[in-house]
């Protein structure tokens, strides 16, 4: 990977959204809305208290991770598009 994020980044690759509903109809692109679900690529070495102390991120590399509609900013990795993110935007862990 050509980009490590900083201190409590995270990089996330978006998953890839459904192409037909639940009944079999086709969802043109158009219409499709970008998913809230991703994978973390990679991850910052995490945040620091006032003490200097470092906070560990609670995700990892591999993660399925839920976020907000709007979080992050989209960055293109080696022709990929992804998003970087702080690790508070992340609601949760997909298991």
């Amino acid at each position: 990977m050509a980009l490590t994020p900083l201190h409590d980044r995270v990089l996330v690759k978006r998953t890839e959204s459904e192409e037909k509903t639940a009944g079999g109809l086709i969802i043109p692109d158009s219409a499709k809305e970008k998913p809230s679900e991703g994978e973390v690529v990679s991850v910052g070495e995490g945040a620091r208290k006032d003490s200097g102390e470092l906070i560990a991120p609670a995700v990892k590399a591999g993660d399925k991770v839920l976020f907000g509609k709007w979080s992050g900013t989209e960055v293109t990795v080696d022709g990929v598009e992804m998003l970087m993110m702080k690790e508070s935007d992340i609601m949760g862990i997909l298991s």
